[in-house]
């Protein structure tokens, strides 16, 4: 389904300031072989995020070949320093992260973990100021927890694909992933616990303040 006007999301990824030729060389990548990252637009959101957050410990759950990654960090690091997780099953994503990551002289602030996000950051004994979640669509609602758990009073949980290219608004879509994005969408939004709100850039991004 298509969700936007065909000029919408150019024109916002034209609103994006300039970026480093490291970041541009990654959507090149993407564009080149269909991989998922999030794209410019949602990268400045979560810029910007991070920064009025003042966020300095934050946990990626699913990080791809560092894209997001980059953008956290680069936050994190103007916060004044800190910690970002990246953590991916594929080791060579892992390398590849580290690779683009060093080349913008990003690496002083992330930590690289091959390993599977949720049980990982089950494993941690601390609370983040931002977690971000883009494991596989049919983990997201046990996923939940074990981020609740590890979010800070006062931290942002953010979700990608909330809109599931449209999937979720289609009432005879059935598929595992699409019900547990709904799944997944609604517990949050009747948790008291969270303020949260759906910002629909590109596959729609899921922000939830933890109170």
């Amino acid at each position: 389904m298509d969700l936007f006007h065909a000029r919408l999301m150019p024109y916002l990824e034209s609103l994006v300031p300039p970026r480093h030729p490291v970041l541009e060389e990654m959507e090149a990548r993407a564009r080149a072989t269909g991989f998922p990252i999030v794209g410019p637009a949602v990268g400045q959101l979560f810029y910007v995020l991070t920064r009025l957050a003042g966020a300095r410990r934050v946990f990626e759950m699913g990080s791809g070949y560092g894209y997001s990654t980059a953008w956290f960090a680069l936050a994190v690091r103007e916060n004044g320093g800190g910690v970002v997780h990246h953590v991916v099953w594929d080791p060579q994503l892992s390398r590849d992260a580290q690779q683009y990551l060093g080349r913008m002289g990003l690496v002083s602030v992330v930590r690289f973990h091959v390993a599977e996000a949720v049980e990982y950051l089950a494993s941690l004994h601390e609370a983040f100021d931002v977690v971000f979640n883009d494991i596989e669509k049919p983990a997201y609602p046990d996923a939940l927890p074990v981020i609740k758990s590890h979010l800070r009073s006062g931290g942002l949980l953010l979700a990608d694909n909330v809109l599931w290219y449209g999937r979720v608004l289609d009432r005879g879509a059935r598929d595992a992933a699409t019900e547990a994005i709904r799944q997944f969408t609604r517990a949050v939004f009747t948790d008291p616990d969270f303020a949260a709100t759906v910002v629909p850039l590109r596959d729609g991004v899921l922000v939830a303040y933890r109170r």
